[in-house]
């Protein structure tokens, strides 16, 4: 075994991968990882302790959500950056270890806290050191012998994950929160403790998850206090005549400080997949030459750059290894926590800005895109435009036009499985309505599904993030028809998972109280048979089937829009 990671939904033989990941990352990358989430670990640690003592450090907070978000599935494949990261968190380590000596503060003795690495041993998976014990049976995923105990914990790191991603999003521009950093780094201190019971650390995912909705939430409030609530819009999907480039993740001040440093320069700004809900943004739209989406999910990129001929700006995860004889690989940039051998990273400058002069001229010089597709989709169905619609809506539920509300959010994915949800969409009784977040979208939102009275059987809110919009329409709803509990709602919940940021999406509705989830394609390897039984027995989480028999289940029984008011 070189490896072991067992994060993504698409692991090797959905088990986990031990020679290479199926995302591309090689073992020496994998271990970097491993061994920077351990002394991230060691950090939190340390802080919580400052933060009893109300002495917290918020650039070790900042550092620790990077380190978190740095490692998320399809966003960082590059050692040497990964090398700076591991060099930093040492040095912010001992640092807060400093401050609590100076304070007379104790520290708790765990391995976490005086963990050390020499660069030599960056990377490798078995160091021997000078007592002869493995620090690969420290920081190794399986450390944990015990399944239940292991997959508990990495499941509330992977929420973790996402929950740092959000937060760093909202950090970019300007917002924060306390309590925020501190469920991240209680849960990462937690999970060091050898002692931790299975219930302790049902309690633990749960806190997890209540720490989601506070993080989406609050990027909520800083992408729409920023840019405007979102609207419906028209999205062009096809392309100009002049050259562009194609912007992918999910980072809307990166997006931002691009428009303004090309607009006038003779290049058109493209969205790429996640990207795709900055469309909807009354800010953006006063450019100009941002010209509309280009191609589909993430995992098509490395067939649709071919044809963009264009540059590309990598903001966040995801990011696919390109294949040995691509044409595109030297004209990606990277920024943030993204990073890729062989392609160009642009850092953020000591007054907080990043410079994409660089990509903009070479852009200038590049042929404009290929069509792949012409048309429209509409997007823009966040919260508040969807709130707007509330009348409209009341009155279709409770005439019986709505049926059912249908929640397809979460990731989309490369394996053949994944078209099960188109299937899913195409086949749904015309009197249901899709309520969409995430890329698992890119399935079904060119299909013509059609409306319901003017209303679009599908309400595309937004990136994965945007499940906090979701559940903010749910409750509306709920309030709006007089029930007691979202789970009265005739809402089911057919849920793709892919990476972390889903992970954390399910754990926020978990914290909340929501049943009666399914989730697919498959099920994470880390949900051990007894700890899918108790999710089971205290959520009542399902997994997918076939399409024609979850219809019959998740769409053909009780509760209904109409029942629930008769009920009601």
């Amino acid at each position: 075994m070189k490896m072991f990671c067992y994060q993504c939904q698409e692991t090797a033989k959905g088990k986990g991968c031990e020679i290479q990941g199926v995302c591309g990352k090689k073992p020496e990358t994998s271990t970097r990882m491993d061994q920077l989430l351990y002394i991230i670990r060691g950090m939190a640690i340390v802080n919580r302790v400052l933060r009893e003592k109300g002495v917290a450090d918020c650039n070790a907070s900042h550092f620790i959500i990077d380190a978190l978000f740095t490692t998320i599935t399809n966003a960082n494949f590059d050692n040497a950056m990964l090398d700076g990261f591991i060099d930093k968190g040492l040095e912010m380590k001992n640092e807060l270890i400093g401050t609590a000596k100076k304070r007379g503060i104790t520290l708790p003795y765990m391995p976490e806290v005086s963990y050390h690495i020499t660069k030599e041993n960056y990377g490798r998976l078995e160091v021997v050191e000078a007592g002869g014990a493995l620090d690969e049976e420290i920081f190794s995923v399986l450390h944990d012998k015990n399944e239940d105990i292991r997959g508990l914990k990495q499941l509330a790191i992977y929420g973790c994950k996402g929950m740092a991603a959000y937060a760093r999003h909202a950090l970019n521009l300007g917002y924060e929160q306390e309590d925020i950093y501190a469920v991240i780094e209680n849960a990462l201190a937690e999970i060091s403790r050898p002692d931790m019971s299975v219930d302790e650390l049902f309690s633990l995912v749960l806190a997890v998850g209540d720490g989601g909705v506070k993080a989406m939430a609050l990027l909520d409030k800083a992408n729409t206090s920023t840019y405007g609530n979102p609207e419906i819009t028209k999205v062009n999907i096809g392309v100009g005549k002049r050259p562009g480039i194609l912007i992918s993740g999910h980072d809307l001040k990166d997006l931002e400080e691009l428009l303004i440093q090309s607009d006038g320069k003779g290049v058109d700004i493209y969205t790429h997949s996640e990207m795709l809900p900055a469309q909807s943004y009354p800010f953006f739209k006063k450019f100009p030459h941002f010209a509309g989406n280009y191609g589909n999910a993430w995992w098509k990129q490395v067939d649709e750059f071919e044809t963009f001929n264009g540059m590309f700006l990598f903001t966040s995860n995801c990011i696919v290894p390109p294949r040995p004889k691509t044409t595109y690989t030297d004209r990606v940039y990277t920024t943030g926590v993204v990073g890729m051998p062989g392609t160009h990273h642009i850092p953020e400058g000591s007054d907080g800005r990043k410079d994409f002069s660089e990509i903009i001229e070479r852009a200038q010089k590049c042929q404009p895109p290929t069509e792949i597709e012409h048309g429209e989709i509409v997007a823009g169905f966040a919260h508040n435009q969807v709130l707007a619609l509330a009348p409209k809506v009341i009155e279709l539920v409770k005439s019986g036009k709505i049926r059912k509300f249908v929640v397809m959010a979460g990731c989309d994915g490369r394996f053949q499985s994944r078209s099960y949800y188109t299937e899913f969409a195409e086949k749904l009784p015309k009197d249901c309505v899709i309520l969409t977040a995430g890329c698992a979208k890119y399935r079904y939102n060119k299909l013509p599904l059609g409306e319901i009275e003017g209303v679009p059987r599908v309400l595309d809110a937004g990136q994965c993030n945007d499940s906090y919009s979701l559940v903010v329409i749910a409750m509306a709803l709920k309030d709006a028809l007089g029930l007691k509990s979202v789970n009265d709602l005739p809402i089911v919940y057919n849920i793709a998972w892919y990476e972390q940021k889903a992970v954390i999406v399910l754990l926020a509705l978990l914290s909340l109280g929501v049943r009666n989830i399914h989730t697919g394609p498959t099920l994470p390897a880390y949900f051990t048979p007894d700890i899918l039984k108790v999710l089971r027995e205290k959520f009542n989480i399902g997994t997918i089937s076939t399409v024609d028999d979850d219809i019959a289940n998740l769409i053909d029984t009780w509760p209904t829009m109409t029942s629930c008011v008769e009920a009601d």
